[in-house]
């Protein structure tokens, strides 16, 4: 494994108009690792994860995966934003589930699986489907290709999701509440699924409420609040004991 952080954010600070969303946000991620943030809404979680595939442009600091600065170039001790383009290829890297699942409702499910590989990668159509077929067997869909999303249930539209952000071969991926839309009995087979992701070695961070999931797979532990970090550490330890006088309160009225 790489000596290099997976993700390094240093000192990321992000407004919207008056609203300082993050506060000089500094933390790593190893390559392998699975890190969890976790907090009340509005603390700049989701915010946070849109400026590592460069969504959201942070405004001061710096943000890299494997080095290489998010949405920047560096001269002269100056940094310039890249071209839209730039910054899409750059993304192609980094797999990113949104909370909502954002099929494209007109597509199959294979069909949403292999758009991006063929138009962004170009990819022919029979190596993307052979390689879609792949990873609905892997999150348990392998007989659901030919459904339009309107037919899948949530959980299975995220899972789709899932393989649609893995059929690009990224190095990191993004979880943004990946489960808080969905009924709660169908929570548990988009879970198992980031689990066995996990399990493979896939690098990932995963904004959440479930608790039991970042207890269990998680190797470090964020508390966000009002755009700071509050507290960070060992998932367990953080959870049964936390630190700090904030994080014992959200945890009171979430465990």
């Amino acid at each position: 494994m790489s000596d290099q952080p997976m993700v390094l954010a240093d000192r990321v600070s992000k407004s919207f108009g008056t609203n300082r969303v993050l506060r000089s946000i500094s933390l790593k991620v190893d390559p392998g690792e699975v890190l969890c943030i976790v907090g009340p809404s509005g603390s700049g979680k989701s915010t946070f994860l849109r400026c590592i595939n460069h969504l959201d442009r942070v405004d001061a600091g710096r943000l890299s995966v494997e080095g290489q600065l998010v949405g920047y170039r560096e001269k002269a001790g100056k940094l310039y934003e890249l071209k839209p383009k730039e910054a899409a290829y750059q993304r192609r890297d980094i797999g990113m589930v949104f909370q909502r699942f954002n099929l494209f409702p007109h597509l199959t499910a294979l069909e949403n699986i292999i758009l991006a590989p063929m138009k962004v990668k170009g990819t022919s159509k029979a190596d993307a489907s052979a390689k879609a077929l792949e990873l609905m067997d892997r999150v348990g869909l392998a007989d659901k290709a030919n459904e339009y999303p309107a037919h899948l249930s949530g959980g299975q539209q995220q899972r789709v999701a899932i393989a649609r952000a893995l059929a690009m071969e990224p190095k990191l991926m993004l979880f943004d509440e990946p489960t808080s839309a969905l009924d709660p009995e169908l929570v548990g087979e988009v879970l198992d699924v980031m689990k066995e992701l996990a399990r493979s070695g896939m690098t990932m961070i995963v904004v959440t409420h479930e608790m039991g999931f970042a207890r269990e797979v998680a190797n470090s532990l964020v508390f966000m609040d009002g755009g700071v970090v509050v507290e960070s550490g060992n998932p367990r330890e953080v959870l049964t004991n936390p630190q700090h006088e904030r994080t014992k309160a959200f945890l009171s009225k979430v465990l």
